[in-house]
């Protein structure tokens, strides 16, 4: 897919750029794989906002996409290519042998009427899914299992991918797309390919009201606000005449501080993080 620029009819249009989807399905979705999905505007089950500046978005039906791949050994032929609103990535709906339909997310450079398959006798090609221990040290990959049978669950959004550095002891180490180097066991299953729609980091929405369609609400700057914050207060903008001292957030925790879980279980399969800089660590047993 390719970038479109808008004509400079008006200011916010000056600016906008776009994807062009004029490739794309132009119909409705699949309906049988489709659900109703409930805006929530940031509260949680207890109605209380726990995500700020969210409302207000336009209702869209949830596609259903198949993130195990569990039909091993059938053909499956591409029936087309589809734009899904709940996410940046393209999705692609397949036909198998046997007539079951299904979406999975569209890779980069696949066609309508492609051949794709899932399982160990899967061939390495694009849009074929098959466990790690199978695919060759230097591929790139996406939509790559954490646990085994749990689905997919890392780069799914557009554009991303992840390679293979080669495996042993039962475990495949990967190379994030942030950096960072991970183990994860062999027996997970991945697709071949990097995701659709790589032009997705170019776009520029153009005006305020597009970012509000998608279901953003305006942030206000601290320094514009009163002494309530610790950036408010002073004259003229403001500026940090309040507390001073680093970034704060309206109830005074810093801003920008790590929020990973020092005990997270997942730690130790992380070789490198994407912050070190220095040499490889001794690849160690983690049995």
């Amino acid at each position: 897919m390719a970038l479109k620029k808008l004509k400079p009819t008006t200011a916010s249009r000056r600016g906008t750029i776009l994807v062009d989807r004029s490739e794309l399905y132009k119909g409705r979705p699949f309906l049988a794989l489709t659900e109703r999905s409930k805006v929530h505007s940031g509260r949680n089950n207890q109605g209380r906002v726990t995500v700020r500046h969210r409302g207000g978005t336009v209702k869209r039906l949830y596609r259903s996409i198949d993130f195990k791949r569990e039909k091993d050994g059938i053909l499956g032929i591409i029936e087309r290519v589809e734009y899904d609103p709940n996410r940046t990535a393209f999705i692609a709906l397949i036909k198998y042998a046997d007539g079951e339909r299904r979406y999975i997310l569209s890779p980069d450079t696949l066609k309508v009427g492609d051949a794709v398959m899932s399982g160990e006798k899967a061939e390495i090609k694009v849009g074929n899914s098959l466990p790690l221990k199978l695919i060759p040290q230097g591929t790139y990959v996406h939509a790559v299992e954490m646990y085994p049978g749990k689905g997919a669950a890392l780069a799914r959004s557009a554009g991303t991918s992840i390679q293979v550095m080669g495996g042993d002891k039962g475990y495949t180490q990967l190379k994030m797309p942030s950096g960072e180097y991970r183990l994860v066991k062999e027996t997970c299953v991945a697709t071949i390919g990097i995701v659709s729609n790589p032009d997705q980091k170019n776009v520029k929405l153009g005006k305020a009201g597009r970012r509000r369609r998608k279901g953003f609400r305006p942030v206000v700057r601290g320094v514009a606000m009163s002494y309530k914050h610790p950036h408010g207060a002073g004259q003229g903008k403001g500026g940090r005449h309040g507390t001073g001292g680093p970034k704060k957030d309206r109830w005074g925790n810093p801003v920008g501080k790590r929020t990973r879980k020092g005990k997270r279980t997942s730690n130790k399969f992380i070789i490198r993080r994407r912050s070190e800089k220095n040499a490889f660590k001794k690849f160690k047993s983690i049995i």
